[in-house]
């Protein structure tokens, strides 16, 4: 699907965050980074191990304050969490409370939010079934597989209906049968509600497979090094765009820019490369 239209529904102007140490000195974890998402688009945030990824989604999340610059949703500035957003962490079962059920886990944020409780079971009862768990709703987490769990994790966040939906290496614990499903399932509700979308993953095949872009992330302290258009099929499958030649070719192009990004401490953007169409 390409993005729905060219309105920009997140913005992120010259974010710096500084970390001050135990020690007293400050550490440069993101140096202005800037970039737009447009309504309905979908991108993924790769780069080096500790470039910042984690900490940059919290910024724009809300979740974390930044040192400077500004991170905007539909025009207004973000600063704590934001009702048009929703993020999913990696760490699903431990956002998940394991005394409440699933169906009450789904509509826990909607019922602090103040959403009627007549609307409430409406809207987990369809988030519910956009993960394929309509019949999980009075089963606890404790009683799913990890992947079941995070299914009931991006539930919640679908109940919310936000317009921007964050989200945090969900797949990284889960093995890759399950993966490749909810992969799957992600572009489904990305198509299907029309999300905008930003996944941060530390998989290369996994962005090229899931975004329309990809950005890359340089080393620590962070810029945006590279943004890699996607232009493979709208429909994706598994076995046939993975097989397919410019699948191959874009995956290189990613990990070569994150290889050059391992080596690259001064945030410098590498050349663009003529790649194959």
């Amino acid at each position: 699907m390409t993005s729905g239209s060219q309105q920009v529904r997140l913005s992120v102007k010259r974010v710096q965050k500084i970390y001050q140490t135990g020690s007293g000195t400050r550490f440069e974890a993101v140096r202005s980074l800037t970039f737009d998402l447009h309504d309905g688009e979908f991108a993924c945030l790769v780069g080096p191990s500790g470039s910042g990824k984690t900490t940059l989604l919290k910024c724009i999340a809300g979740l974390m304050q930044t040192t400077s610059g500004e991170v905007a949703l539909d025009g207004s500035p973000v600063s704590g969490p934001a009702a048009g957003m929703a993020v999913v962490f990696q760490e699903y079962g431990r956002s998940l409370f394991p005394w409440m059920t699933v169906a009450a886990n789904v509509g826990l944020p909607l019922k602090t939010g103040g959403v009627p409780k007549s609307e409430r079971a409406g809207r987990v009862r369809e988030a519910l079934e956009a993960v394929g768990l309509s019949a999980a709703g009075a089963k606890y987490p404790w009683q799913l597989s990890g992947g079941m769990q995070q299914r009931v994790a991006i539930a919640r966040a679908v109940a919310a209906r936000p317009s921007v939906l964050l989200m945090d290496e969900p797949f990284a614990a889960v093995d890759a049968q399950t993966r490749a499903e909810l992969e799957d399932l992600v572009r489904r509700i990305w198509k299907e509600h029309n999300m905008t979308i930003l996944f941060v993953t530390h998989d290369i095949d996994e962005s090229v497979y899931l975004a329309e872009r990809v950005l890359v992330l340089s080393s620590s302290p962070t810029v945006i090094q590279n943004d890699i258009k996607i232009d493979l099929p709208e429909e994706r499958d598994q076995l046939v765009t993975r097989s397919a030649p410019r699948f191959a070719e874009l995956r290189a192009e990613v990990y070569e820019r994150v290889q050059f990004a391992k080596t690259n401490i001064n945030g410098e953007v590498e050349p663009a490369r003529q790649v194959l169409a």
